[in-house]
């Protein structure tokens, strides 16, 4: 799996979990989460920084 495609899966995962959080625990929570998500997709978008990709590089099947 390429780290682009390990990140579009992270990202995809996260607004799910996101989701859940919202529908069983707590509708801000689940809210709050989501808009961390986004504003992160958004300035990996501008500034090509992203997190998640610096711990998934990490992973043994994730090709750089």
């Amino acid at each position: 799996m390429t780290l682009s495609n390990a990140i579009q899966v992270f990202a995809g995962i996260m607004i799910l979990v996101a989701l859940i959080l919202g529908a069983t625990v707590s509708e801000a929570v689940g809210f709050w989460l989501m808009v961390f998500i986004a504003v992160n997709l958004i300035q990996s978008a501008f500034t090509g920084f992203c997190p998640a990709a610096m711990v998934l590089k990490k992973l043994p099947f994730i090709k750089a």
